[in-house]
């Protein structure tokens, strides 16, 4: 088995974590591998000796944002990514501190589930490609008031919202940025999208669900200025007025490690919700 692990390097206590990770899996002879600087000073291999595509495992230190990156950065057909978190909410990065050498056992053990993920494939004006596993969001960027968003589905007009901005999100990203605009919770497991609009001006623009099936053609139709589109919020371009971009769903998907014993994603949204009530608690005993 192979293993690469990601510390991030905003967190202080990321690298010494780091640290005792390595000599857990050394002790049970476990591959380990890191990115260069990071693996000089472990001892371990960097990603330079070994391919990323013979990696079983990537454990990514931080938060759901160090997810995003390896993923965008180092997405394969067969590595799952292992959150730990180190951050806040932590809905990917689900781990905590005091659970790592646990939860190391049971993967190790073969106790976890991969959930293949959706993610969202986004070609620019440019015919260039930007990969998605939380939302692409087009946002109004420099220009001073709403703009007009006009949107189509599967060749089939749609709407056009007068808003900051339209976020395209997967079930995974339901509970990120489009979860803060007003969106609905889909579960990881639902095949979907939902378009959440920003503050638009009409109050009957409400975020609306389709299934995975249709592509997206996006287009600014009013708008002075170029507008900004990010993927992930890690990767981005302009698109100048009248220019689209269209989205769908990838062939890729995005394989996260569950736990058996560990919370599953209800635990989880009850936890980072602060979801509560007496009603529940008694019900749950």
């Amino acid at each position: 088995m192979i293993i690469a692990i990601f510390p991030n390097h905003h967190f202080k206590e990321s690298f010494q974590l780091a640290e005792k990770i390595y000599a857990f899996l050394k002790k049970k002879q476990i591959t380990v591998i890191a990115e260069e600087p990071v693996a000089k000073k472990l001892g371990c291999k960097s990603l330079q000796e070994i391919p990323i595509k013979e990696v079983d495992f990537l454990i990514a230190m931080g938060g759901d944002g160090t997810i995003l990156r390896l993923f965008n950065q180092y997405h394969t057909k067969k590595a799952a990514i292992l959150g730990i978190n180190l951050g806040h909410l932590g809905f990917m990065a689900d781990i905590p501190v005091a659970e790592i050498f646990l939860a190391l056992e049971d993967l190790l053990n073969g106790m976890y589930t991969v959930h293949k993920r959706i993610v969202l494939t986004c070609i620019s004006p440019a015919k260039e490609e930007y990969t998605a596993v939380n939302d692409v969001v087009l946002h109004r960027s420099h220009n001073q008031g709403l703009i007009e968003i006009s949107i189509s589905v599967s060749g089939m007009y749609m709407n056009t919202y007068i808003a900051d901005g339209i976020i395209v999100a997967t079930p995974n990203g339901s509970t990120a940025y489009s979860l803060a605009a007003g969106g609905p919770i889909l579960s990881p497991s639902v095949d979907a999208l939902v378009i959440t609009p920003i503050c638009a001006h009409t109050i009957s623009n409400r975020p609306f669900v389709l299934t995975a099936k249709h592509t997206l053609t996006i287009k600014c139709a009013s708008c002075k200025e170029p507008v900004e589109v990010s993927a992930d919020g890690l990767k981005r371009f302009t698109m100048s007025p009248q220019e689209e971009i269209s989205i769908m769903k990838s062939k890729e998907t995005f394989r996260l490690v569950s736990l058996t014993k560990r919370k599953n994603y209800f635990d989880t949204l009850r936890e980072k919700l602060g979801w509560s009530g007496t009603l529940f608690q008694n019900f749950k005993k």
